[in-house]
Formats: structure tokens, sequence, C-alpha cells
């Protein structure tokens, strides 16, 4: 009896779901640049700027002017000198009359490129074009790469002269995507060091792995070291009050 009683009952149900249906959709929208392309101009513009001292400009007022910086994200490579600027203890200047140094960045190029390369057989037409023989991909990489090329200068607000050589800074950030017989893509370079540092127990700091190659003094100890190439690089000139033995070294230190 019981059997009898359920049996119509499964029939009804199956017959409901079998009409039924049910749809969900979301919709997804991409930015304008990618998120990858972004990170990749940011990691090498942190890289070029980690590369630069300016922990001579210590207890100065200092104007940034971007007068010659131009190009693809100058707002953070401005914002960026001001943090650099700031955390080596520089006082920033709202205009050049009220600085003791002008700063001028200026950018050398700051762009991405992509290659493609794989490796396997490359398609073959045979004579006459009766037959093609496909290529055969084993494995692949997309590659992108960005570059950031900064030049800085600084001189003397009321005497137009140069302090420090200055210099050019130049750096490279990469992503490579790889597909091994199709299957993919594994991910390797400067974004994913970067990610997996960042989401993990550890903050990732390009600074600690790359030297420094562009300064504009070297603190207290009066002996001025060479950052870029063969000119020298000079204090920049006493603050009144001041000695020159408490201008305090405030860089990132080599870890």
């Amino acid at each position: 009896m019981m059997h009898s009683f359920l049996r119509p009952g499964c029939v009804l149900a199956a017959l409901i779901l079998a009409c039924s249906s049910g749809c969900a959709t979301t919709n997804t929208t991409n930015t304008a640049r990618t998120a990858t392309e972004q990170l990749l101009l940011s990691n090498a513009i942190d890289q070029s700027l980690n590369k630069v001292d300016f922990s001579a400009m210590h207890g100065r007022k200092v104007f940034l002017d971007a007068t010659y910086l131009d190009g693809v994200d100058k707002q953070y490579v401005i914002a960026s000198l001001r943090h650099h600027l700031l955390y080596n203890g520089v006082s920033l200047a709202a205009a050049a009359d009220k600085a003791d140094l002008i700063l001028e960045p200026r950018s050398g190029g700051i762009g991405t490129d992509t290659t493609e390369s794989y490796y396997g057989i490359p398609g073959i037409s045979l004579p006459g074009g009766m037959f093609t023989l496909p290529e055969i991909k084993l494995v692949t990489r997309m590659n992108q790469h960005a570059t950031a090329k900064i030049g800085l200068a600084a001189y003397d607000a009321g005497e137009r002269a140069i302090v420090g050589g200055g210099g050019v800074s130049i750096a490279q950030a990469q992503h490579n995507n790889w597909h091994v017989l199709g299957v993919g893509p594994f991910t390797t370079g400067t974004i994913k060091e970067e990610l997996t540092a960042a989401t993990g127990s550890d903050v990732y700091d390009p600074s600690n792995d790359l030297p420094r190659n562009v300064a504009f003094g070297s603190g207290s100890s009066g002996q001025f070291e060479n950052y870029a190439g063969d000119r020298p690089s000079l204090l920049p000139p006493p603050v009144p009050g001041r000695s020159e033995s408490g201008i305090r070294q405030t860089g990132h230190s080599g870890r």
C-alpha cells in the first residue's frame, strides 16, 4: 500500500524536475588597461626609484618640478618620488621660490612590450598547395615586460647650480605565461614573485635585491661616492645651524 502511494508522487516530482529549467548570468567587465600591465609598469618604476639614494637631501626643502616628466603612469612616478623624498626626511616645498633644492625628474621611456615564442614544428605547405601540415606547439611562452627609465637632476633653487651628478636609473619587470602541450598557463616572472610575497608572510621589497646607482650625495662622511657613471655626486649646501655630522642617513639599508 505504501509503495503504491509513493510511486505516483515520485513520477510527478520527476516530471516537474524534467520540465523545469533555471539559469544564472553574471556580467563581467574589464578595465581599459589590464591589471598585469599596470602591475608590470608600477613594479618597473618601483625598482628604478629604489636604485636612487635620496638620503643626502635629508632636512632640506625640495620642490619637485615635473615639467619634463611625461608618459604613461606619470602620476604614479610623481607620487612615488614624493614618498621617497618624505621617507628620507625631506620637506616638500609648495613652490620653487620656497625651496632649497629643485628636483627635476624626466622619463626616458616607460612602457611595455610583448613577445611570443614556441618550441615545436612549424606549419608546412606541401608543393602545389594541395596539403598543409599544421603547426605543432609543444611549449609556448607569452612574455610581457615593462621598462622604466627615469632620469633625475637636482640644482640649487637660488644659484641654479647643479647639486650632485644625478643620473638615470633603468629597470625591467617581466611576466611569463607558459603552456606545455596545451596545459597552462604556468606563470613566472617579477609580478608572480611580487604577488606571492605580498600575499604571504613577508612583504616584497625590490630595494633589498637592487643596488642604488643614482645619488645626489653620500651623507655625512664627506667622501663623495660615484653612483652615476663618471660624474661625481656632491652633497647639497649645508643646512643653516646644522653641522654636516648631524645629517643622518634615512634611506633603506641593505639586508
